[in-house]
This record gives structure tokens, C-alpha cells and sequence, in this order.
């Protein structure tokens, strides 16, 4: 199989340079400054094992010549980006025929469960993938990823349930570059989990450090939300014990983690960030099902203002975002 990894950032960036480095045919998709510097000088990952230079295809678009019968389309890209990237790739030709909408596997490696309905509109086969791969991705050219032993997991199935050999299949080849991959008939379930826990990035973009009782707070929330809608998701619990001892986090270089996704955004100041898709979601579900939701709105208000004002990442006052909570 062939891999496109739809946005060379922290989370595609270290799954194309894995597949790469594992033998697979890998054209990463980037933008900008990010998108010259792989055509320059390769996609730099550096983990707690090492540093790797990957030197590949890199594009920003799918090009005018059909895309092989046999590709794989991993869409990374935040989740505000999504509808811009299914765009353009959905009417895709593909040899022998048809769209890459209508013929090929889109797998939505991404933070948020917007993504999944969103690409369903467009393409026949989705795939979700509920990520926990703690990366980092501020300077281009250049991903840091600090999971250890493995630097990942990726939890794999068919969209909205089921799995299917492909499932299987791409499982394999990710196992092989070295992440932890089940396939699970529940992947949903898992991503409703991911999604409580991303609740905190908010907090962490804005603060810096996470205070306890709003993170608690906004988690609180979520449950209520999900509760509230009958909608089903992992405990604390069973991810850790899922996670075990094969995905925790070691410096690269001397250096922990910098924040979350969203932290990332901000630090890069490019003026959007996922937030809408993540205390966002709880927000929908809330006004959806008669739950109110007043410390997930603040926070994704204030994500959106920081990010409109280029406010530092770590830089928001906490007085004020404490009022507007309330």
C-alpha cells in the first residue's frame, strides 16, 4: 500500500516518518514554510532513540496525475482544517477510474469525533484512528516525538463501527514502524474518551500549567454531556491500563514535551486552533441535550481570542479567564 499523509505535522509527520523508515512508499502533504523545508532538506524527526532525516515526495495538493488504486489517505490535519482538506482531495482521480472520494481509504488520525461524519459526506470508506502519540511540531522542517517505547498508539477501525481487513492491514504496516496499533470494533468509543481527556488542552494552551479543579471541571462537564446523549466512551481506567507501559513520554535532547495540540497553535501563532472541535464539541452536545456547559464555552472562547489576539501560549491572564468561567 501507498500512504499520503494529509498534514506533515506532529502526529503525521511521526507516522510518515516511520512508515518511510519502515519501507513503505510515503508522499507526506504539507503547506508553507513546513512544505520547503521537507523539499529542502527532508522531514526531521528526533525521539528519545535518536534522530531520523526522511527524504520523500512532498506536496501540498493531490496533482493532475491519478493517484495508484492502492493508496492509503491518513488525513492529520487539525480538525478546523479538515473540510479544506477533504476538498481537496475527494474528487482526486484515481487510475483505472473514479474519485478518491469514491475508491479509496480515508483514515482520520485526529483529535476531536467531527472529523468522522464530516469526511462520511464525502468518502465511501472511513477509517477513524484515535491517537495518542504525544509530538510536537513548532519549527519547520522538524517534528519531536517523546513517546517511549513505542512512540504511539493508534487505535484502528471502520467508521461509525466494525473493522474490516484493511483495518488489519494498515495495523500491521504501523506495528512494523513501531507504534502499538489494535483494531477495535468500538474505535468511537475510544476517540469519546480521547476527546474527555483533550478537554484539559484548552486550559493547558491558556495557562500553561493545568489548575486541578478546571480541569476537573471541564471534564466534568463532558461526562455529563456524554451521559446526557448516550453516547458511550472509555474510562481513565481502561485507556491507562490499554497504554500500560508501552507509551509513556522521555525528554528528546534534554527536553520534555512543550503542550498539547493546541498549546502548539498558539505557540506558532497560526491564528486557529481546534478548540471549537474539542470543548466545542461538549458545548453542541450540551446545547443539543439541555446540559449546560459554561466552563467548556469560556474556555473555547478564550482559546479563540488568544489565538485572534496573539496572545503567548501560557500568556492568558488567569483572573480573567477564572471570571469568565465563573
Amino acid at each position: 500500500m501507498r500512504y499520503v499523509i494529509i498534514g506533515a505535522g506532529a502526529v503525521g509527520g511521526t507516522i510518515g516518518v516511520r512508515l518511510g523508515e519502515a519501507g513503505h512508499d510515503v508522499t507526506l502533504v504539507a503547506r508553507g514554510a513546513h512544505l520547503d523545508a521537507i523539499r529542502r532538506h527532508g522531514l526531521t524527526l528526533r525521539t528519545p532513540d535518536g534522530t531520523a532525516t526522511w527524504r520523500g515526495p512532498a506536496t501540498d495538493a493531490p496533482g493532475e496525475r491519478p493517484l495508484p488504486a492502492d493508496t492509503v489517505l491518513v488525513l492529520t490535519v487539525k480538525s478546523q482544517d479538515t473540510p479544506a482538506a477533504l476538498a481537496a482531495w475527494a474528487d482526486a482521480p484515481v487510475a483505472g477510474g473514479g474519485t478518491a472520494a469514491e475508491r479509496l481509504p480515508l483514515f482520520t488520525a485526529q483529535n476531536g469525533v467531527a472529523n468522522e461524519p464530516a469526511a462520511l459526506r464525502l468518502f465511501a470508506r472511513v477509517h477513524a484512528v484515535c491517537v495518542w502519540l504525544p509530538a510536537t511540531h513548532l519549527e519547520p522542517g522538524v517534528v519531536v516525538a517523546n513517546g517511549y517505547p513505542h512512540l504511539g498508539m493508534l487505535h484502528l477501525g471502520r467508521y461509525p463501527a466494525g473493522s474490516d481487513p484493511l483495518d488489519h492491514a494498515v495495523a500491521a504496516d504501523l506495528t512494523g514502524a513501531g507504534f502499538v496499533a489494535p483494531v477495535r470494533d468500538d474505535v468511537m468509543r475510544w476517540k469519546y474518551g480521547k476527546l474527555l481527556a483533550n478537554l484539559g488542552n484548552g486550559l493547558q494552551a491558556l495557562l500553561g500549567d493545568v489548575p486541578t479543579d478546571l480541569r476537573d471541571r471541564v471534564r466534568a462537564e463532558g461526562q455529563a454531556v456524554l451521559a446526557a446523549a448516550g453516547v458511550a466512551h472509555t474510562s481513565t481506567a481502561e485507556e491507562a491500563a490499554e497504554r500500560g507501559d508501552r507509551v509513556g513520554h522521555r525528554p528528546v535532547d534534554g527536553q520534555e514535551r512543550s503542550g498539547s495540540s493546541t498549546w502548539q497553535s498558539l505557540a506558532r501563532g497560526v491564528g486557529s486552533t481546534e478548540v471549537d472541535h474539542l470543548n466545542g464539541e461538549i458545548v453542541l452536545l450540551g446545547r443539543l441535550h439541555g446540559v449546560p456547559t459554561p466552563a467548556n464555552a469560556a474556555v473555547a472562547y478564550a482559546v479563540r481570542r488568544a489565538a485572534r489576539e496573539r496572545i503567548p501560549a501560557g500568556g492568558f491572564p488567569p483572573a480573567e479567564l477564572a471570571k469568565m468561567i465563573g
